[in-house]
């Protein structure tokens, strides 16, 4: 990326207030602030067309610095209003931490709409109203299993936005039957944020699937590349994920990332997978799908849940739909799935849980 002309960057703090947050990314859109970084991120100069740096969360744990221009994250929040047909005046709830992409998003769909966030991070007592909001999967499981303030919030909503990790279709379906209007997101920070909502990219976004089933994704969202990292994946026009996915009918169906498939005994295992058929048949349990080193099996398929289970049952479950290779070795009763980011299962996190290398 060309530093040659640079501008100062500015780390945001996750406890500022709202309303000095919402100053300093108005001047940094106009260009008359320092560009701003959110989450861990270690440069203090930026080109001077960048306007946000945002710090990835992903599963290797390795840790790159976003790049983004005003024009792309505007226009990702331009789109988001577009595709709700959100109004002047409407009101959004910041739910998610001002560490990630998505808050960032919610906040400029809001200055975009000419009103102000509830911000609802920290908040006491009942909610008020809102009419959009954007969460991850685990906040929207916390609502239909126990949370009844923040399952009136998303209820009294126009549409919530779920994206930050898979949604399991039962999941989705029981939100459904308890009226909550769930608009399922794909995205993440190199594309300003969810930019294929319902399967179908927002105006400005083109998605393909290359011949090795990756998914790729190009348009006015993209990011400007990497501050601290070179990398093949942005080749100037397109940006291509580490998920596999395919298009239907002109529809996105995410098949999970390309690293989540594990090889057992030489059987491949889609992670993703094994965690849909557990949330289908144990919805009132939160699991985890993992990989452990093992001399016999090259890699080990394990399971971690929250909460009392058959485990026979659990394993018969999995071998009667996925085949033998998906019965777990073991299975691990744990007090809390670690997530990384924003509802992302943290499976090396598990693994050091665990004491497994």
């Amino acid at each position: 990326m060309d530093m040659k002309s640079q501008r100062e960057v500015s780390l945001v703090g996750s406890e500022e207030p709202l309303a000095e947050i919402m100053g300093k990314i108005a001047t940094a859109i106009s260009g008359t602030g320092p560009a701003l970084a959110f989450g861990t991120v270690a440069s203090i100069h930026a080109p001077a067309d960048i306007a946000f740096i945002v710090a990835t969360t992903g599963s290797t744990g390795i840790s790159k610095e976003v790049a983004l221009t005003a024009k792309a994250v505007i226009a990702s929040a331009q789109a988001s209003n577009k595709f709700l047909d959100a109004k002047q005046g409407e009101l959004w709830s910041l739910l998610l931490p001002l560490t990630h992409i998505a808050a960032v998003n919610v906040i400029i769909r809001s200055l975009e709409l000419g009103t102000v966030p509830l911000d609802l991070r920290n908040f006491d007592g009942e909610f008020p109203k809102a009419t959009y909001t954007a969460i991850v999967p685990t906040q929207l499981y916390r609502a239909l299993h126990g949370d009844e303030r923040l399952l009136r919030h998303l209820q009294a909503t126009k549409a919530v936005l779920v994206g930050g990790a898979h949604l399991s279709p039962q999941l989705q379906d029981l939100a459904l039957s308890h009226k909550i209007n769930v608009v399922t997101t794909y995205g993440m920070s190199e594309t300003s944020g969810g930019c294929v909502y319902d399967g179908q990219p927002l105006d400005g976004v083109s998605i393909e699937i290359n011949q090795d089933s990756y998914i790729r994704i190009s348009g006015k969202t993209l990011a400007s590349g990497y501050l601290n990292s070179k990398d093949n994946s942005f080749d100037g026009t397109w940006f291509t994920t580490q998920d596999l996915g395919e298009i239907k009918n002109g529809i996105l169906y995410v098949q999970g990332r390309a690293d989540e498939v594990i090889i057992s005994g030489g059987e491949n295992i889609s992670i993703t997978a094994i965690e849909e058929l557990l949330a289908t048949h144990f919805p009132n349990n939160q699991c985890a799908a993992f990989a452990v080193h093992d001399l016999e099996w090259g890699q080990a398929l394990h399971i971690a849940i929250v909460g009392e289970v058959d485990s026979a049952q659990l394993s018969k479950a999995l071998e009667e739909k996925l085949g033998v290779a998906a019965k777990p070795k073991k299975i691990h009763k744990i007090a809390q799935i670690p997530y990384i980011g924003i509802g992302k299962v943290n499976r090396s996190a598990l693994l050091e849980l665990l004491h497994y290398e």
